[in-house]
């Protein structure tokens, strides 16, 4: 953006709300470049546990149709979150202004530091023809061959939603609309991204390979779009698209 590269990262530590999200820049990705120097501008929002429930991690950096742009993150507990950011993108705009994306139900009585139930995570929002699309993971990652993600999807005509599934329940009350879930090659599928390259939608993600150890590996499928506008995926392309190796399951980098 603006001749800079923005790299938002998170720290966290596992299952709780001790997290945060702080972003650096360079100027160049070209480690031979005189250049090439990481400024690490810290904390761009912190939870912390019995004042928050919401969690800093997963975060997105998402740009408006009108230029603004804003944080969408979160796991778990009350769901995923939506921030605005300042226009040097590297702190939350002031007055400060915070959405809320998409929840799974939870009781109130539920302590504060447990996390589930409300199994959902890495929040990507992706504009399309008019539409902002958020998807979402829902239930688990990172248990290997016993792995459960799936990705849900809603929509909105603005950023700060409300996000409709294709049944109009918002997701912000529970809803979203099954996209791709895992099978017995592959359990579980999430974590996503979409990108547009030479005019064609990618959906990038991760699954667990229950023929190698349950390991992670790296999913690129083409997505699809059906005449009222829902992203769709042919789920057996699983088994078709290039697999990457990543990093064995219960990694702490994972």
């Amino acid at each position: 953006h603006d001749g800079t590269y923005y790299l938002y990262y998170c720290v966290s530590t596992g299952g709780k709300i001790t997290s945060a999200i702080g972003v650096a820049t360079n100027k160049t990705l070209d480690r031979r470049s005189a250049d090439y120097a990481w400024k690490d501008h810290g904390i761009v929002v912190q939870s912390v546990p019995y004042r928050d429930l919401w969690n800093a991690i997963d975060p997105q950096l998402v740009v408006a149709a009108d230029g603004t742009p804003w944080l969408a993150f979160g796991s778990f507990w009350a769901g995923l979150r939506l921030a605005k950011l300042a226009p040097d993108r590297t702190r939350l705009a002031e007055p400060q202004e915070w959405r809320a994306l998409a929840k799974r139900e939870r009781s109130v009585l539920i302590d504060d530091a447990e996390p589930e139930p409300a199994s959902i995570e890495a929040p990507f929002i992706f504009r399309k023809d008019g539409y902002y699309y958020l998807f979402a993971s829902w239930d688990h990652c990172c248990r290997g061959a016993n792995s459960d993600y799936k990705v849900v999807v809603g929509r909105a005509r603005e950023i700060t939603g409300p996000y409709l599934d294709a049944s109009d329940e918002r997701m912000d009350k529970g809803g979203g609309t099954l996209l791709i879930k895992g099978n017995a090659r592959w359990p579980g599928v999430g974590h996503n991204s979409v990108y547009t390259f030479d005019g064609r939608d990618y959906f990038v993600t991760h699954a667990y390979d229950a023929r190698d150890r349950g390991w992670s590996k790296l999913k690129v499928l083409e997505l699809s779009w059906n005449s009222a506008g829902w992203p769709t995926l042919d789920a057996g392309a699983l088994d078709d698209a290039d697999s990457t190796p990543n990093i064995p399951p219960g990694d702490p980098k994972q």
